[in-house]
């Protein structure tokens, strides 16, 4: 009984922590994804309790650095962000898909992937 709660807790986790992962790209949950992913996994795994209190310890650090910077150092992490989703997206051809549903069928805006 106690191996079978073992691998469900290491499963869920697993693929809340992995899901967190790939939204920290984007504005969003991504982190609060990840501590809940480990949270989960830190109710079996000791690992996990001592990778969660080091990745707090260093996104409070993170956060901490961001707000005693200057408005232009926050907005050009902001920039950053926002073109990291609109990268994303463009790869993913979401701009292509939406311009179809309007009939504009512009070359840029489908992505080189597809």
């Amino acid at each position: 009984m106690r191996l079978g709660r073992r691998v469900s807790i290491g499963v869920i986790g697993g693929i809340v922590l992995v899901a967190g992962v790939i939204m920290i790209l984007y504005p969003g949950p991504g982190w609060l994804v990840v501590f809940a992913g480990l949270a989960i996994l830190s109710r079996e795994f000791v690992w996990a309790e001592r990778v969660l209190q080091f990745v707090k310890r260093y996104y409070d650090a993170w956060l901490d650095w961001l707000g005693r910077q200057h408005v232009a150092v926050r907005l050009v992490v902001l920039a950053l962000t926002g073109a990291v989703v609109l990268v994303t997206l463009w790869l993913l051809n979401v701009f292509g898909m939406v311009g179809g549903w309007f009939g504009v069928e512009l070359a840029w805006l489908s992505s080189p992937l597809w």
